[in-house]
Parts: C-alpha cells; structure tokens; sequence
C-alpha cells in the first residue's frame, strides 16, 4: 500500500500515516565560486537534508546560472531504476553462453548463431542500454531560485519552475520503495507549468522538506527586494538591504549586487 503525505503552502504537514522517518548519508556537495554563497537560512535547510537522506550528486554548468543562484542539491532518479537493465544484462549473458554450449560447430550452424546473437544483442540495447541512459540524463537540480528537471540525451526536454510559484507538494512510496527510500512527487505551481511529476527520486520526503524550506527562503527574498527597491530614501533602503543581508534572507552576492545599486544612485 502507497503512503502519502499532503503538505499545505506553508509547508505544514496536512497528514501523515506512515511515521516513517528516512535517513542516509549525505550527498557529494557542489564546489560554488566564492562569493556565489547561500544564506545561513538556507545552508541550515541544507544540512538538515543532506544529513538525512542519499541523493545521487552530479555536476552542473555554471553558466546556466543566474547572477547570485546558487544550487542547493542536484541529483539523478533512484538507482532502483537500474536493477531491472542490469536483470537483463545478466540473462543476455546467460543466452549468449547458451547459444554458444547449445549449438554444434560447422558452417551450417554459423548463420543460426549470428541471428541469435545479433538479435540478443538488439535486446539488449533496448533493455540495457536504453534505460540506462535514460538514467544517465535526467537530472533534477533544486537551486536558491528555482527547480529544474532536464531530460534525455540527444532530444531533450526540461521543467523550470521558479520556487515562488511552487502552492504545494505531494510525496508517495510504496511499501518496498520505503525500505529503498525512493518514491514520487508532485509539484502543484501557479501559472501554466500546473503540475510536474518527479518519479523516482530517492528521498521524497527529504526532499519535499527542503524545498519547501528553500521556497520560503525565495519568498522572503523576493518580499524583501521589494520593500528595499520601494523605499523613497537611499539610506533608509541601505539600512533595510543591511537588516535583510543580516538576517539570512539575501546572500552575499545578492546583498552586494543590490547594495552597490544603491550606492550608484546615491
């Protein structure tokens, strides 16, 4: 039976019947440039969930980066998702080894063999290699600004939404996926992205707790910005940029970024 746990907008868990608590051990971290640094609000969050739960790391470009974004985790699906193209691989093993035992030698039989050969070898590819790769190339990143999913290899296609848009988040597991810490999540967002799936991923429940403490860090942000980029008064708009930088609501770069906006129209 699937367990699944609501959260409302504010990121309060609306019900929980499992009681299952995840833990692991923390993910490779992403070397950031200096200065491109998180708040202290946001690395707490972080810490808590790379403390609690296995994501599988991976390297993303920079410059796909907004001036001041930072990224928060970045990982694949489940490995979960392998077991089955490795199944395969090892029964094509098996059938090669089959063919080769089972069939008398002569030229007679040659073309037989290489027909079952080959076609092993076409199975394969569609049942090894094919979901492999397609392992390989989805990559979900959750940044400071916004959660990404990217997909596929050659074709591809990729989900942006940016994380105040983000009104609530659903995870499901199964029995089995609880004990390998995999399970689903929906993302529901204003705007024409709706809802975005992510299937498969290790750790939902972790991870739904981080993102919404990260969306909360990003509306405050935003909030913040406003009131500083409304303020008649250069000076009073440094001392409410100063109080927001202190407080953990804007990052290093961004406090700096804005700070010398001001001083510039001062």
């Amino acid at each position: 039976m699937a367990s699944v746990t609501r959260r409302d907008a504010n990121g309060r868990k609306a019900a929980r019947t499992d009681g299952y608590c995840l833990s692991g051990q923390p993910p490779s971290e992403r070397e950031h440039p200096e200065g491109a640094q998180a708040s202290s609000g946001f690395l707490a969050y972080r810490f808590a969930y790379t403390t609690s739960a296995t994501l599988i790391a991976m390297a993303w470009p920079e410059d796909s980066l907004s001036d001041g974004e930072v990224i928060v985790t970045s990982f694949r699906q489940h490995w979960k998702l392998l077991i089955v193209p490795i199944a395969w691989f090892v029964l094509a093993l098996i059938v090669l080894g089959l063919i080769e035992w089972a069939l008398p030698d002569g030229d007679a039989w040659d073309w037989v063999q290489w027909i079952l050969v080959l076609a092993v070898i076409g199975a394969a590819v569609w049942f090894v290699v094919r979901p492999i790769v397609s392992w390989l190339t989805t990559r979900y990143v959750l940044t400071n600004e916004r959660l990404i999913t990217r997909r596929g290899l050659i074709a591809k296609s990729g989900v942006e939404i940016p994380l105040e848009r983000i009104t609530n988040v659903n995870f499901s597991q199964t029995a089995i996926e609880r004990m390998l810490g995999a399970g689903d999540l929906l993302v529901e967002s204003a705007g024409t992205t709706g809802q975005s799936k992510f299937s498969n991923i290790p750790n939902p429940d972790s991870f739904a707790t981080l993102l919404y403490k990260v969306r909360e860090e990003r509306s405050l942000a935003v909030q913040g910005t406003t009131v500083v980029e409304a303020g008649a008064d250069p000076t009073e708009r440094l001392q409410r940029l100063k109080q927001l930088h202190d407080d953990g609501i804007l990052s290093d770069a961004e406090y700096e970024a804005k700070r010398q906006k001001l001083v510039d129209e001062i």
